[in-house]
């Protein structure tokens, strides 16, 4: 192996002989994947870039896993291309795409104790000696799991045996690491701390990374970009914030995040759109929204997220606010939400915390305004669909 200049960076002769860079970016040119009559991925095309922490994220079903597979190598596309770096490699088997993968399910040796389970990924590209110590070494100090090398997996949590997972995935010093839902087994706070574990490792490391997951929040705070999917289909590619706060469909914006998805009718103005609901009451979205047909109004949705709105308590009504009566009232600790009936056809979410909402007497019955900043309002056209991705 030769060194270049830039830390953790190797390059070294690829699969196929030629010169390759450890945290390559993946390429795929419109991959299309069916299984029999059933197609399961329709022409996806993405860029990931070398060191990026890349998340599909969608429903059960949606084609994900198979997309991951396929990079892996398990499964084989009928039609376009998947490159690391300049390299296709379509033509290769798994154990020669050098990726490393971690599965939902363990996946550990039983037989075998932390060290040699992590050192079992070595063996098979001819590191020996005091090379493989090392190696083995840093990766369990990577997982914070020194001075568990002699354990058993019966003796390890599934905390930590995903951990051991995750060690012998990076040891081999893969230039992709491939992730399919590898914290769905765990608990709700053992997930939220392995999820920023594995962010910091991954950031540590730079390896281009490729994450499946079903699980909005965890794609939000893991991700540097998300593909969100559904029945096959790549519907937006973005940044975690690109993602939440401008989806391009209310399909979209219903599946990342929480919110107020209400019917009205729009027409364009000077720098903004006019919003109208049922029952005559109206609000403003920045900018002149797509939805709006030829600037002439027609029916539309909007969506509004729960901490976007603000409780108006002095009596007023906000400039881009309505008045209502609250219907619901959720108490979560550190906010409370609270359901607003305003006329609208729908109920307003607002998401409030007590340094918000000094008057922690408000409930059910009691009437409560709220303002919204028109950027904070998102517009769809009326002919977008609601329901699951």
């Amino acid at each position: 192996m030769t060194h270049d200049t830039r830390p953790g960076t190797v390059t070294r002769p690829g699969p196929s002989g030629a010169a390759v860079t450890d945290h390559a970016p993946v390429t795929l040119d419109r991959v299309r994947i069916r299984f029999g009559t059933t197609v399961a991925v329709h022409g996806a095309d993405l860029r990931i870039e070398s060191g990026e922490f890349f998340t599909l994220l969608g429903p059960s079903g949606c084609g994900k896993t198979t997309l991951l597979r396929t990079i892996a190598g398990f499964n084989r596309q009928d039609s376009g291309t998947i490159s690391v770096g300049d390299e296709v490699i379509d033509h290769l088997p798994p154990h020669r795409r050098d990726t490393g993968m971690v599965f939902q399910n363990y996946a550990i040796f039983p037989h075998l104790n932390v060290w040699d389970n992590v050192a079992y990924a070595l063996k098979p590209r001819g590191v020996t000696g005091s090379e493989l110590k090392q190696r083995v070494a840093e990766a369990i100090e990577m997982v914070d799991l020194q001075g568990y090398e002699k354990r058993m997996p019966k003796q390890l949590s599934g905390g930590q045996q995903q951990r051991v997972v995750i060690a012998r995935a990076v040891v081999a010093r893969p230039r992709v690491l491939l992730m399919d839902e590898p914290l769905a087994n765990l608990d709700a706070k053992l997930r939220v701390r392995l999820r920023e574990d594995l962010r910091a490792l991954q950031a540590t490391l730079g390896i281009t990374t490729v994450y499946v997951t079903h699980d909005q929040e965890e794609a939000l705070s893991l991700s540097d970009r998300i593909a969100v999917m559904s029945a096959g289909h790549i519907l937006q590619v973005g940044t975690p914030e690109q993602i939440y706060r401008h989806p391009v469909s209310l399909k979209v914006a219903e599946f990342i995040g929480e919110g107020s998805f209400i019917r009205c009718t729009a027409r364009a103005e000077v720098g903004a759109t006019l919003l109208r609901f049922e029952n005559g009451a109206e609000m403003r979205a920045s900018g002149t929204s797509t939805a709006v047909d030829g600037g002439s109004g027609g029916s539309a949705w909007i969506g509004i997220r729960p901490q976007s709105l603000r409780a108006v308590t002095d009596g007023g009504v906000g400039a881009n606010g309505l008045r209502g009566t609250i219907v619901r009232r959720t108490y979560y600790g550190p906010y409370t939400r609270f359901d607003i009936e305003c006329g609208t056809g729908r109920p307003f979410s607002l998401q409030a915390s007590s340094a918000d909402l000094p008057d922690a007497g408000l409930d059910i019955g009691d009437p409560l305004a709220f303002d919204v900043d028109p950027d904070d309002v998102m517009v769809f056209p009326g002919d977008d669909q609601e329901g699951e991705l």
